[in-house]
């Protein structure tokens, strides 16, 4: 069973807060994140892999998952349990030869046609959004609401469907309901100053 909470590690997010991006993994492990994935759209690479290392290693002694957006190359070196690709990103069934049968892929989806493509592919988990209006991350994607999730999730056949999208603490709860069986935040993570108590409050989220 997936975990509520699917927290995103963002680099230009967390330095927008105030954050340096490894203290802000800490931060949500220490809040008992299980699910994180490391996104770093502007950090060139050699900054991206070492911070991919140090959020491996720290998240070793929680036993909390670790994946990277988009970058397959620099999951497989860091030693992280897999990756997240989307519709731009290289193909998941190439990301799954890469990876291996065992390792953890996610793979963005933003239409209907988008999700039923998802399903064919050899992908863990199916990403739907922007579930809500969102800035932090530009999808080029119109709010998909809770219809495409609920949509998603009746013929995913048991695979997860992980909302995202302008997601908050209040709203991450109808998002649940709607099917979703993990809420992917970014922004909201980040809110009041503590995200260590913001991703506990999320991990006590549970799908009605």
């Amino acid at each position: 069973m997936f975990p509520p909470l699917h927290a995103i590690l963002d680099v230009e997010a967390a330095a927008a807060a105030g954050w340096e991006a490894a203290d802000l993994a800490n931060a949500f492990l220490d809040g008992g994140a299980t699910f994180i994935q490391v996104r770093a759209k502007q950090l060139p690479s050699g900054a991206f892999l070492e911070l991919c290392d140090r959020v491996v290693r720290a998240a070793a002694p929680y036993g909390a998952i670790v994946i990277v957006n988009d970058r397959v190359d620099l999951a497989l070196m860091s030693g992280a349990a897999g990756a997240h690709v989307g519709q731009d990103d290289l193909a998941p069934s190439a990301a799954r030869r890469l990876l291996g049968a065992g390792a953890v892929l996610g793979y963005s989806t933003h239409t209907r046609a988008q999700v039923d493509a998802a399903l064919a592919e050899p992908v863990t988990y199916i990403a739907v959004g922007p579930v809500y209006g969102t800035r932090t991350k530009a999808t080029g994607y119109e709010a998909v609401g809770l219809d495409l999730v609920a949509d998603a999730a009746v013929r995913s056949g048991g695979r997860p469907i992980v909302a995202i999208g302008g997601i908050t603490v209040d709203t991450a709860p109808a998002v649940l309901a709607a099917g979703a069986s993990s809420v992917a935040v970014i922004g909201d993570l980040l809110a009041g100053g503590d995200p260590a108590a913001r991703v506990a409050t999320y991990c006590r989220l549970r799908a009605r």
